[in-house]
């Protein structure tokens, strides 16, 4: 390749010539150790119109044009929405990354409780725990009864009654002990009643009629009043199965009693061992003491008392008997009765009581309670007016210490 001249289309590059190429020798070597191609000569690179001139490279840029407020505005607003953009994208990806590490936290935490209940669930199992519904039975020794023996009343209209002509019995407690019954595993033919006087309840000890024996019995349902002194005195009563209130019953024409204070100096008679006679005792009423209900009635027919005072459930039945002989008082009292199962010197018994009546109270599916009360309460209502008789719910019941295993259900 020969030299052009300066003329041409093309400026020389650089100004000093070429070194001449040897046969077998490397390419030319640039000012800085380039190789030039070879079908690239340094003179081809740059327009001839500059002729050498290499002022243009130590020109400064063109300065902008001046911008008006408006393209300013529109350039910053530009310039915002893109930053607002990355912000916005930055601050997404750390909540994901957030969530992700919140969910992996969750999940972690909620695999170690899955471990920590299996550990104490097998735990329990191996080592110990509550006993389980098997245990009870066979502690309680009801897997050796052939039948259950049940103290009760029998002269309560409407809460525990005996009908000598059919030989059958009746009431709210008598429907509670088969609710009961049926929980141990016995049949209505399996249940044998027995008739106590108020005295024998916590003796739990009642009479044979057939005999005249006495009879121990497993279970006490006798409108047996849960009182402090009562179980310090070593009765192990069950959970309550009913809420009822003292009030006082007179004969008709008497003049009406909206206190107990309205008793005083009269003849009241009540039951023996009675929460209501320490009320009376206070009023300075003349306080009459009877074994049965019916005693009390008997003394009131023959007016040799002016009035019979105890709990509501046990009047309202008398009430709803004889209607035209009798009338009901309500005393507007605080306290409350709270009827409990009195199930003697036997612990697991009475978890198996209390089991039961948990049962019923948390099972919407078990209306045993509620149809007790509908079948004997219920229909008293009109008949005693404005005075209540007991309170139409079952009373709370907690759920018992009992052994359950994860696919077992205590409502049976």
């Amino acid at each position: 390749m020969g030299d052009r001249d300066t003329d041409d289309d093309e400026a020389v590059w650089p100004a000093q010539p070429a070194p001449e190429q040897q046969p077998g020798s490397p390419a030319p070597v640039g000012e800085r150790g380039l190789r030039w191609p070879r079908q690239w000569s340094p003179d081809r690179i740059w327009p001839s119109q500059w002729n050498g001139d290499r002022s243009w490279l130590r020109r400064r840029p063109p300065e902008p044009e001046p911008a008006t407020v408006e393209e300013i505005a529109s350039r910053d607003i530009a310039e915002q929405e893109v930053l607002e953009e990355v912000i916005s994208e930055i601050e997404h990806r750390s909540i994901v990354d957030g969530e992700y590490r919140f969910k992996a936290w969750r999940l972690a935490g909620l695999g170690a409780l899955i471990v920590l209940t299996l550990a104490v669930t097998l735990g329990r199992l191996l080592v110990g725990g509550p006993p389980s519904v098997a245990d009870l039975r066979a502690e309680a020794g009801v897997e050796e009864w052939t039948e259950l023996a049940v103290g009760v009343k029998d002269d309560q209209f409407g809460t525990a009654y005996y009908d000598e002509t059919s030989k059958s019995w009746s009431g709210f407690d008598i429907d509670i002990a088969y609710m009961v019954a049926e929980d141990l595993g016995f049949r209505p033919d399996d249940v044998r009643f027995y008739g106590l006087e108020s005295e024998d309840r916590a003796r739990m000890q009642a009479t044979d009629p057939a005999t005249g024996k006495r009879v121990p019995v497993q279970l006490v349902i006798a409108s047996y009043s849960i009182t402090a002194d009562r179980e310090a005195a070593g009765v192990r009563f069950s959970a309550p199965y009913l809420y009822t209130e003292q009030s006082v019953v007179t004969l008709n024409g008497h003049q009406p009693v909206s206190a107990l204070e309205d008793l005083a100096f009269q003849r009241v008679c009540t039951l023996s061992t009675s929460t209501s006679s320490t009320a009376l005792d206070r009023v300075n009423a003349i306080v009459v003491r009877k074994n049965r209900v019916r005693e009390c009635f008997a003394e009131l027919d023959k007016r040799t008392v002016d009035a019979v005072s105890t709990d509501a459930a046990i009047l309202g039945g008398y009430k709803y008997k004889f209607p035209e002989k009798y009338e009901h008082w309500d005393l507007g009292l605080d306290a409350t009765e709270r009827w409990g199962i009195n199930v003697g010197e036997n612990p697991a018994l009475k978890t198996l009581v209390d089991l039961t009546l948990y049962r019923s109270y948390i099972d919407p599916q078990d209306d045993r309670w509620e149809q007790a009360w509908r079948d004997n309460f219920q229909v008293e209502v009109a008949a005693n007016g404005k005075t209540p008789i007991a309170i139409a719910e079952q009373p709370r019941a907690e759920r018992p210490d009992v052994r359950q295993l994860p696919w077992e259900s205590l409502l049976g």
